[in-house]
């Protein structure tokens, strides 16, 4: 049976959970919103899911408007409690990607709600990927969030560093901050300090692994638990894993990258030097987007076949597109690309994405209902492989879906070591 079920706000992030639950023992299966229907309505779906013990639901929520937002979370909450998830975990951006108008804390207010939680933790922190927070202070590499290059996101610009701060224009809940000195004094201390708040969401500092696995000892019996993928390090799976392993395809190799982050900037210019490279025209998208999506394809068909090929969206500051319509168009013609080239004409099967946004664009694109775990390729990245539903042929892939900020500079070379059939 499900024992912990995750609700990510994008998908990028629930494959970044997926891969830490699956790094601590976990059998785990990323549920796209496709695949809730089949939850809600086929029995033999439900039975083979709840085989795994953590179902992790990807969702598109991070910039939805809120009240879609909160209606597909408990949705998706619903699904994971029918196939008997006791625990569930609400998964958020380590950098609380958000303005005060989000959906954190809205999302947060409505599972509590449904599982009528007095007290919440909230612990974006992630000490593998850099994120911290100490005092109630979320730092990116040592800097405060601010100063980071999250300052200028152009959906989800972040100008405060409490964690608090960033929390409370959307809720009308109360929030607390329990400091490090409490975390270090061990679970049993954590415990007390968090039952005798008056706090409905209790921030908890984490700068390191042990401080994550100090918060989950003391929430062990929560029923819901929230923050960025790194608390799932410190939990403890009940059963030895027993899933069948990722199935690897053979198929050739694309790059797709949407992201203007700083880190996806520099994984672009590094690849570039290493492999075939298109950047998309925003300016021909957006007179002849038809004619953009057939230039960049029959130039990526082009392309020798024994490596990756890339297109990207952005290559250096100059090219970030600060307009949503324009961020849209990419993101559409990026996914309409997958479409095009995912299967036996075109031959590619083997996908890198960067970007949450695009991420989801893609993997909603291609019809992949559910993604199997496979090996980690760095701190909250991960390949994955799932069934294409695409005119009612299935087509076997295999994704590794990346957060615009993850990753080392050589990931879109160093990806497809870790892909062995």
């Amino acid at each position: 049976m499900t024992h912990l079920g995750g609700i990510a706000d994008d998908f990028t992030g629930a494959t970044d959970l997926a891969t830490n639950l699956a790094g601590h023992g976990f059998d785990v299966v990323v549920v796209t919103e496709r695949g809730l229907d089949a939850i809600e309505q086929d029995p033999s779906v439900r039975a083979r899911l709840s085989e795994y013990e953590a179902v992790v639901v990807a969702l598109k929520t991070r910039t939805a408007p809120v009240s879609a937002a909160v209606d597909a979370s408990l949705r998706a909450l619903g699904a994971l409690r029918t196939l008997g998830a006791e625990r569930i975990y609400d998964k958020y951006c380590s950098t609380f990607d958000s303005t005060d108008a989000g959906n954190i804390g809205p999302i947060l207010d409505a599972l509590a709600e449904a599982l009528e939680m007095d007290r919440t933790v909230v612990v974006p922190s992630f000490p593998d990927n850099g994120r911290t927070v100490r005092d109630g202070i979320l730092e990116v590499h040592g800097v405060r969030l601010e100063d980071s290059s999250m300052r200028t996101h152009p959906l989800t610009p972040m100008t405060r560093s409490r964690v608090s701060e960033l929390l409370r224009p959307q809720t009308t809940r109360t929030i607390a901050e329990i400091h490090t000195a409490t975390v270090d004094a061990g679970a049993g201390a954590l415990l007390e300090a968090i039952a005798a708040s008056d706090a409905d969401y209790l921030v908890v500092d984490a700068t390191s692994d042990h401080h994550l696995s100090t918060i989950a000892a003391a929430t062990a019996d929560a029923r819901l638990i929230s923050g960025g993928s790194g608390l799932a390090l410190g939990l403890e799976p009940q059963a030895p894993r027993s899933a069948a392993p990722m199935a690897v395809t053979a198929g050739r190799r694309l790059i797709l990258a949407g992201s203007a982050s700083s880190a996806t900037q520099g994984q672009v210019r590094h690849a570039a030097e290493r492999m075939p490279h298109r950047k998309v025209d925003v300016g021909a998208l957006a007179t002849d987007p038809d004619g953009e999506l057939d230039a960049i394809a029959a130039w990526a068909v082009q392309q020798p076949e024994d490596g990756p090929v890339l297109v990207h969206a952005v290559a250096d500051p100059a090219d970030v597109v600060s307009s949503p319509e324009a961020a849209a168009a990419v993101e559409r013609l990026l996914s309409a690309l997958a479409v095009r080239l995912v299967g036996a004409e075109a031959g590619f099967t083997r996908l890198v994405v960067a970007g949450g946004e695009t991420s989801g664009a893609v993997v909603s694109a291609l019809g992949l209902d559910e993604l199997v775990i496979g090996p980690r390729i760095a701190a909250g990245v991960c390949w994955a492989s799932g069934v294409t539903d695409r005119a009612g042929t299935g087509i076997a892939v295999n994704v590794a879906l990346k957060s615009g900020n993850f990753g080392d500079e050589d990931l879109f070379s160093a990806a497809w070591k870790e892909l062995h059939a």
